[in-house]
């Protein structure tokens, strides 16, 4: 494959949970000194300093929202769980709107027994339930898969191959998918599959697979560390039409544990040398 032209710094997006140390205050401030022009939020710091003011530090920063994480989780044992997850995800939509992004990442949730059809078709269900107020409030639900290996505690949708099957029942300007390397590099249906959803793709997701894979959850690497070709699957991606925001969303303890300011810097670097 020829050499593919190294992606710009304007597309650059730290997701918060990179620098989980961080609150969203000082995650924007960060940002600023990295001159990185993207965060994506998630909904447990907004929640710390409450939605008006998050919203007005990222303002007040000049920074741009990518997404925010995360709605979603719909499966439930119960109808009155299942709707309180309904109100809950209304209410993420709301904060989408509030913080400036169009974009609401949806993990979709796992069973709540071994009925892992009939939790696939509450996914479905719960989605269709939202789309009207997401449009209403002009957000944009991008299903993520995540990777088999989180099919019994985070999500049912493991595939990009599912992911479109839902999305595509909507308008792209409805329901997407969100492209997360970490959690589709595997599927030997990806690059059909990347094609398949042009025009719907509602973000990119970068880091790295470890080998050996230290932790399930907190084992992801930093771009370069891993086996990910991830040049070529943001070629795909950007053949398909997606020229937004890049996010850096990496789970890793001793990224973690890290200065922050350190975290970014290798963030920006890795960003320029592999993605």
């Amino acid at each position: 494959m020829e050499a593919l032209p190294l992606t710009s710094i304007e597309r650059l997006s730290l997701n918060q949970i990179t620098t989980d140390r961080w609150s969203l205050r000082e995650a924007a401030e960060g940002c600023v000194r990295a001159n990185i022009p993207w965060i994506a939020c998630w909904r447990h710091k907004v929640a710390e300093g409450g939605l008006k003011e998050s919203a007005r530090i990222v303002r007040e920063a000049g920074l741009r929202v990518s997404s925010l994480c995360r709605g979603g989780m719909f499966p439930a044992a119960t109808a009155e769980e299942r709707a309180k997850r309904i109100d809950d995800n209304r209410r993420a939509i709301e904060e989408a709107a509030e913080l400036g992004t169009d974009v609401l990442v949806l993990v979709c949730g796992p069973a709540p027994d071994k009925d892992i059809a009939a939790a696939r078709r509450m996914v479905e269900e719960g989605i269709e339930q939202l789309v009207p107020y997401a449009e209403q409030c002009g957000v944009r639900l991008g299903i993520e898969p995540l990777h088999p290996m989180y099919a019994a505690e985070r999500s049912v949708i493991n595939t990009l191959a599912q992911a479109n099957d839902i999305a595509e029942r909507y308008r792209p300007d409805q329901v997407g998918v969100v492209v997360d390397a970490f959690h589709v590099w595997w599927d030997p249906e990806l690059y059909p599959q990347i094609a398949r959803a042009s025009g719907r793709i509602l973000g990119f997701h970068v880091s790295d697979w470890i080998v050996p894979t230290p932790d399930l959850l907190m084992g992801r690497g930093m771009m370069g560390d891993g086996v990910i070709d991830l040049r070529r699957i943001r070629k795909a991606v950007e053949d398909a039409g997606y020229a937004g925001p890049i996010e850096v969303e990496i789970f890793n303890q001793a990224i973690w544990d890290m200065p922050g300011d350190d975290a970014l810097a290798l963030t920006k670097e890795r960003y320029l040398q592999h993605v």
